[in-house]
């Protein structure tokens, strides 16, 4: 049985990724290595990782990870800090009452 990991790195330029990984030490020396030329990363190096999450199930940790690639920075950022408090308020869509069709 493997271990899954997702995780979130702060790039040089400020901006996130978030990926997946059965060895997350081994990916974060992969990305600051330069690894692979067409990754997001490789021009926003180094990177520091910021947040891991270990899963058991394969199928949990992409699920989690396609979850979170879908976030705010805001969110993202609530979510390394650890401000779980947070996350419901901004999952919420705000809706600007111009913007209604009556």
């Amino acid at each position: 049985m493997f271990d899954y990991y997702v995780y979130i790195v702060r790039c040089i330029d400020h901006s996130y990724y978030t990926g997946i990984t059965n060895d997350y030490e081994r990916r974060l020396t992969e990305h600051n290595l330069g690894h692979d030329s067409k990754s997001y990363t490789y021009s926003r190096r180094p990177v520091e990782l910021l947040y891991v999450a270990q899963f058991n199930d394969v199928n949990d940790a992409i699920a989690w990870e396609k979850r979170v690639k879908r976030w705010s920075r805001k969110k993202k950022e609530a979510l390394i800090n650890r401000d779980y408090d947070q996350l419901p308020r901004l999952s919420k869509k705000i809706f600007n009452k111009h913007n209604l069709s009556s």
